[in-house]
């Protein structure tokens, strides 16, 4: 079952100060609009589907929360065996461009190129080996009462690093917390990661799916960058900032080699 992903949106801060005084005044911020920059989102999965990049361009801060798509680009998936893909824009969303039929190789190292505007953008990800999950568990909720607590449970592969993201599904809607993980002290160990959230009360007879991906270093640190600017309900998130990309030429985004697994769960 594939579940249309929620887009996670990139933003372009700018950070304000205000000076405290005893006294009422008209302040007149004289704030700047960010140029705007070409923002790219890009996977290939180790399923044989109808693989996906979509491109837009960033908008200043004081627009909508609206990203026009980019059309008429030239986009290639490319691998270091020599193969060469195109692929093909949407007739009916602009913007999204695809290859269908096509699925990623572990241990392979893919390349996108983009070419939109007159500027060549690429970024390279290399898709590590699968791993097998065992089936998800759920229990009581200890931080949210009346709700359960969805756990992702594996054996992570020894002596290789390796770099995790999940995403969470209830009832077909994706929570919006962002979930990652690496072995740096689970190496070759039995894992159980706990999926808290904030977004619903889980109960019995809601529908749970979770996307269970293997990433490489450079997405971990994408989406980890993401994780630790989310506050979560907690007050703790940091600073917005744009999450490091491994795409090329100031293009905001990613692009993502990975492999994925989908597991579900009815809570009884």
């Amino acid at each position: 079952m594939k579940v249309k992903k929620f887009k996670y949106h990139l933003l372009i801060a700018a950070v304000v100060l205000l000076a405290a005084t005893s006294c009422q005044k008209v302040v007149d911020l004289k704030l700047d609009s960010a140029a705007t920059q070409i923002v790219i989102e890009g996977n290939i999965t180790n399923f044989r589907a109808t693989q996906t990049v979509t491109i837009s361009q960033s908008v200043p801060f004081t627009n909508t929360n609206t990203f026009p798509p980019v059309s008429g680009a030239t986009v290639t998936i490319s691998d270091d065996k020599g193969n060469s893909y195109k692929l093909t824009e949407s007739p009916t969303v602009h913007g999204t461009y695809t290859i269908a039929n096509l699925a990623g190789k572990s241990g392979t190292t893919y390349t996108l190129t983009v070419v939109a505007n007159g500027k060549t953008y690429t970024g390279s990800s290399t898709m590590p080996g699968t791993v097998f999950y065992q089936p998800l568990s759920y229990s009581n909720d200890t931080f949210k009462a009346g709700s359960q607590l969805i756990t992702v449970n594996f054996m992570d592969p020894p002596n290789i690093p390796n770099q995790y993201h999940f995403i969470l599904y209830v009832n077909s809607v994706q929570v919006k917390t962002i979930y990652v993980s690496n072995d740096q002290f689970t190496d070759g160990g039995s894992v159980d990661i706990n999926l808290y959230q904030n977004d619903f009360t889980i109960a019995k007879g809601d529908t749970i799916l979770v996307e269970e991906q293997g990433i490489d270093q450079k997405m971990f640190n994408y989406w980890f960058s993401l994780s630790q600017q989310q506050d979560n309900g907690s007050g703790v998130g940091t600073t917005p900032a744009n999450p490091p990309s491994n795409l090329s030429n100031g293009a905001l985004g990613y692009f993502s080699a990975h492999t994925e697994v989908q597991q579900g769960t009815i809570i009884q």
